[in-house]
């Protein structure tokens, strides 16, 4: 089965948090909009604009889309885009990777490689 990346922001605390507790429930925002917020790697870095602007301490996790099963829904969004929408906590099974998201020179976020 072919792995399909898709991608989070959240506080290194909160990441923190959720490998303690072996599982992530998703920032106050995604606990306030029902769902955790994800994008592809064409739509994470806008994302990181219009949502995260200036925000130090944050961390990129990269989840494979194809172990989160029926809880993950493609809905319509910011342009009429498809983004990944969980509802319910990811597990930590289906994380493929965890980098830092620092802040570069012009204060955007500086991004590792992502496909």
């Amino acid at each position: 089965m072919e792995r399909r990346l898709i991608y989070h922001m959240c506080r290194q605390a909160e990441w923190a948090a959720a490998e303690a507790a072996g599982q992530y429930r998703g920032s106050s925002q995604d606990a306030a909009d029902g769902f955790i917020h994800f994008s592809t790697s064409a739509q994470i870095r806008e994302s990181a604009r219009k949502h995260r602007a200036g925000q130090d301490d944050l961390v990129l996790v990269t989840v494979d889309a194809v172990r989160l099963g029926a809880p993950l829904k493609w809905e319509l969004s910011r342009g009429g885009a498809l983004f990944p929408h969980l509802y319910g906590a990811l597990p930590l099974e289906a994380v493929v990777r965890v980098d830092p998201l620092p802040l570069g020179p012009d204060g955007a976020h500086v991004f590792p490689e992502t496909r």
